[in-house]
């Protein structure tokens, strides 16, 4: 039965309709179609059609699958023919909308009683599709019954797909009173095609006589339930605000660890298990999310390798910025780091194919399409009402799977858990539901997903309880420069809804080392604590106080003054005074030729508190200052998919496929070419267009526009000169102006 060409078809839809197939298949419409012939010839290539066949649901396919093994590839079929070897199961709607989805995507035309696929189809779908071998008319009315248990077997087997089996028997082909395997008797049968010596395959003809009244097997024509909960959007908020304090404390953590001490860059790249081990060891985190936030750190630009003789992993001058930003700002760049980092973290603590230990921020876990999977899963999740929670990541796995199983690969269904685990860490998603700021980050982008975070945020605090065991309880998110003077002064020992700190001698000292009084610390509690200030604390800061600065440093290499002549001559009575290499000059000055530094910790290891001391007698803060490197610039990457034009260009777009259409069909008569060398010359290309401009005739022009596409254009001519053809464009229907330089030829319509 002869049918509509793809091409044909395609100029009897109208412009809302071809609008529709390039906005699903963006791929066809780059570079632009000269005409419908060419736009017909592209969506048949395989590479689009399997590009185009990614989005199907499951049923789609099966439907896509039924018209190939109806060879609808070859020729025009029946939609009653593939209605009955579909089975009664599937009902006239589901079929009448997967139609519709196939023709919206071009990957089926023609009416419904000639219904036709690209043959590129079978290339890009299946080698086998529903799992049936080629087609043997003869086998049509074959009878089964004289088969015997053996053979029925092997027939099952193969009808249960895929149809191709590798047996030795398939070397020699023999009569069947000669044959003694159930391959052989088969073979002898014809019920079995020898495809070499050790292949055989099964007729679909066969296969699906075997396979009885389900011809396709179960369908699935819907996508499996998934079970969920419904919270209060308020209740999934504050979780994941709660979740993303903790993370930001943790990649302040980290910065400021790998700032004093940065750990190596493996020579095969990535960072060594041991050092990702000691950051979650460091930061009492479980290795997983340690490896995750290693990998989004670095994502963010954050830290960096130092590239040098002996590289680092070192933090950027782009984390001091990112520190002194608000909480919901470092979310934010986190968070969109995470979205569109193309690797896959899930990965790490894995073998690959040569058993080899996948470590945290190597180059096996590149995975270009890592953005479009993670994307995929978090949109899924996001199309449910808000609040609504799905607990099991493997139910989401197979609707997933159901709605597109052409994506994912192998590892769909561990992308799956992945991403709700890594959302769950970066609170994108917390408690099995996108949270609100979540849901913002992937639709409009981190700026508005931010100040949508801040709104979920707890008010932060403006005080602090101090308790009788020098521990001070924070009830909550305290005001930044509260929260850098208390964590000057104490020593984090918990954190979460509430966070716990200890005083204690070291801290205390590291306030004064950096400058801070006694009455700056008894000031700092006093106005924050809304606890009576325990006196063993007033002691603690004052004794502390006594004892620091009695020694004063300077360098000279460096020096230790004390008014205590009894004090330093105890310092030089210390064994310390050798290692540290200290020389008596005056009753109350020592020196060295060591660092300063390097005098103060041996000092300090030893039992005494001094402090440095500069030009002025201030107390100087010599702490180490954050190694830093220079920040890169993200690097700009491309998406994994084509880009959609917008509405407007898909318009314009199909307006072009019109114009060449016309153009096409037009007679014209002897054309003239550009260059000179392929015709007879620009000159006489002029002279055709300005005695057509003023004979008020048309002609067909071929050009070449600023993409370098080829199309041709029927134009009557009103002006040509200064390098430029205006007329009015008879394919397109408005004036329009050509440059005469991408005029490659000309010729005059014919009447």
């Amino acid at each position: 039965m002869s049918g509509t060409t793809l091409a044909d078809w395609l100029r009897a839809q109208d412009d809302t309709v071809l609008v529709a197939l390039l906005r699903a298949r963006p791929d066809l419409a780059t570079p632009v179609p000269a005409d419908t012939a060419v736009l017909a010839a592209r969506i048949s290539t395989r590479a689009s059609v399997s590009r185009a066949c990614e989005d199907l649901d499951t049923f789609t396919l099966t439907v896509l699958e039924a018209l190939l093994v109806l060879d609808a590839d070859l020729n025009p079929v029946p939609q009653p023919d593939l209605a009955r070897l579909l089975g009664k199961e599937v009902k006239p709607r589901p079929l009448k909308q997967a139609l519709a989805t196939l023709r919206g995507r071009a990957l089926l035309w023609g009416p419904d009683d000639a219904l036709s696929t690209p043959p590129a189809s079978r290339d890009a779908v299946a080698a086998f599709p529903a799992g049936l071998g080629r087609s043997v008319p003869a086998l049509a009315d074959v009878d089964l019954e004289p088969l015997g248990e053996d053979e029925l077997r092997v027939l099952k087997t193969l009808a249960d797909g895929p149809p191709i089996g590798q047996t030795r028997d398939a070397a020699l082909v023999v009569a069947l009173e000669q044959a003694k395997t159930p391959i052989q008797k088969l073979l002898a049968r014809g019920l079995l095609i020898r495809r070499d010596g050790q292949t055989v395959e099964l007729p679909r003809e066969v296969g699906l006589l075997v396979r009885g009244d389900r011809p396709l097997g179960r369908i699935q024509v819907t996508e499996p339930p998934m079970k969920s909960t419904a919270l209060d959007v308020s209740v999934v908020d504050e979780t994941g605000a709660g979740e993303a304090l903790e993370l930001l404390r943790h990649a302040e953590s980290l910065i400021a660890a790998w700032s004093d001490d940065p750990p190596a860059v493996l020579r095969t790249g990535g960072l060594g298990v041991r050092e990702m081990r000691k950051i979650a060891k460091d930061l009492e985190i479980d290795e997983q999310r340690a490896s995750l936030l290693i990998e989004v750190v670095v994502a963010a630009g954050l830290v960096g390798d130092s590239e040098g003789a002996e590289p680092e992993w070192v933090p950027t001058a782009l984390a001091d910025s990112w520190l002194t930003a608000t909480p919901e700002v470092r979310w934010s760049t986190l968070a969109q780091a995470w979205l569109d980092v193309p690797r896959l973290p899930g990965l790490i603590g894995q073998r690959d194919e040569r058993e080899r230990l996948l470590n945290p921020l190597s180059a096996e876990l590149n995975r270009a399409n890592a953005p479009r999977d993670r994307r995929w899963v978090l949109e899924a999740l996001a199309g449910r009402e808000p609040g609504t929670t799905v607990a099991d990541a493997s139910e989401l796995a197979a609707v997933l799977a159901w709605r597109a199983p052409r994506r994912g690969g192998r590892l769909r269904d561990e992308l799956v858990r992945w991403t709700m685990a890594e959302g769950t860490a970066l609170a994108v998603l917390s408690r099995g539901a996108m949270t609100t700021a979540g849901r913002v980050l992937i639709g409009e982008g981190p700026a508005l997903a931010s100040k949508q975070l801040a709104d979920s945020l707890p008010a932060p605090v403006d005080h602090f309880l101090v308790q009788a065991d020098l521990t001070v309880v924070a009830p909550g998110r305290l005001e930044p420069e509260l929260a850098d003077e208390l964590a000057l002064v104490a020593d984090v020992e918990s954190a979460g809804g509430a966070t716990v700190y200890r005083v204690g001698d070291n801290s205390v000292r590291r306030a004064f080392d950096a400058g801070r009084t006694a009455s700056d610390l008894h000031e700092l509690f006093r106005k924050g604590s809304r606890t009576p200030i325990p006196q063993s604390l007033t002691y603690l800061i004052d004794d502390a106080a006594r004892k620091h600065g009695r020694l004063r440093g300077g360098s000279a290499g460096s020096f230790l003054r004390c008014d205590d002549p009894v004090l330093l001559t105890e310092v030089m009575a210390h064994p310390a005074a050798d290692t540290l290499e200290l020389r008596k000059i005056a009753p109350t000055v020592l020196v060295s030729p060591l660092v300063l530094a390097d005098v103060l910790d041996g000092l300090r290891a030893a039992g005494f508190a001094p402090a440095a001391e500069g030009a002025d007698g201030r107390v100087l803060d010599l702490r180490a200052r954050a190694r830093r490197i220079p920040g890169k610039a993200r690097a700009t990457r491309r998406p994994a998919h084509v880009p959609t034009p917008s509405e407007e260009q898909l318009g314009e777009l199909v307006r072009l496929v019109r114009a060449g259409d016309r153009a096409r069909s037009t007679q014209r008569g002897e054309r003239i070419s550009v260059p000179a060398n392929h015709g007879n010359g620009p000159s006489a290309t002029l002279g055709l267009l300005q005695q057509a401009a003023r004979d008020g005739r048309s002609v067909l022009v071929d050009l070449v526009d600023s993409h370098g596409t080829a199309a041709t254009r029927v134009i009557k001519p009103q002006i040509v000169g200064g390098g430029v053809l205006e007329g009015y464009d008879l394919s397109y229907g408005e004036v329009r102006r050509f440059p005469l330089h991408r005029i490659t030829s000309a010729a005059l319509v014919e009447d």
